[in-house]
């Protein structure tokens, strides 16, 4: 991905946004959502290359410094929340893709992101349900959402899907962790006993505050 019009195309396939140019400088163009009206997608060309700004967590922020020279505190806003991404062609297209997605669910605070936040609290050594995921995400009816994020889930490694069951404490079917007993090799890795496919929630299951 080196041009603006690739960005802002890949930026305009997100639900609910559209593009703007706020400042009557046609070289300053964003991607904004319907609902908050905020940005999750600048780009304006500097130093010969077009430049993304995109929102970023604390956690992710330094990850992407560090990974590509290309990716470098937000230029022209705040530095603790933003990274700019020079598209000069060092970066692969698909990190360009999940840097920009992640601006969207920031800025969208969409239900998935919190599933995943959610999902990132269960402690080791225990598991949660649907339920209650769905729960700490803020809606007890999305259990069905649940099941999808994590089947979509970006970031396996700090994101441990493998910790949620369901309300009877049985694990998931094979397709969803690329083989038939690796949810419970993972669980067992953990400490958590696994009988007949199944975790007793009495023992392992997580407490909601």
């Amino acid at each position: 991905m080196k041009t603006r019009e690739e960005a802002l195309a890949y930026g305009l396939s997100f639900p609910d946004t559209y593009k703007e140019a706020p400042f009557h400088d046609s070289n300053w163009q964003l991607v904004r959502i319907k609902g908050n009206g905020k940005a999750f997608l600048w780009t304006y060309e500097r130093n010969g290359y077009i430049n993304l700004n995109v929102k970023v967590s604390p956690e992710w922020r330094d990850f992407w410094r560090r990974a590509f020279d290309a990716v470098i505190p937000g230029w022209h806003q705040n530095k603790e929340h933003w990274n700019t991404i020079i598209l000069d062609g060092s970066i692969p297209d698909e990190d360009i893709k999940r840097m920009i997605s992640e601006s969207y669910d920031l800025i969208a605070d969409s239900p998935t992101r919190r599933i995943y936040e959610a999902v990132r609290k269960i402690p080791k050594g225990k598991v949660a349900t649907y339920g209650q995921i769905a729960e700490l995400a803020g809606d007890k009816k999305m259990c069905r959402a649940v099941g999808n994020a994590l089947h979509k889930n970006p970031d396996p490694d700090s994101i441990p899907c493998y910790r949620v069951v369901n309300a009877k404490g049985q694990l998931s079917g094979a397709f969803a962790f690329g083989g038939p007993s690796t949810q419970q090799e993972l669980l067992e890795a953990d400490g958590i006993e696994v009988i007949d496919g199944r975790v007793d929630l009495s023992k392992y299951g997580m407490e909601m505050k």
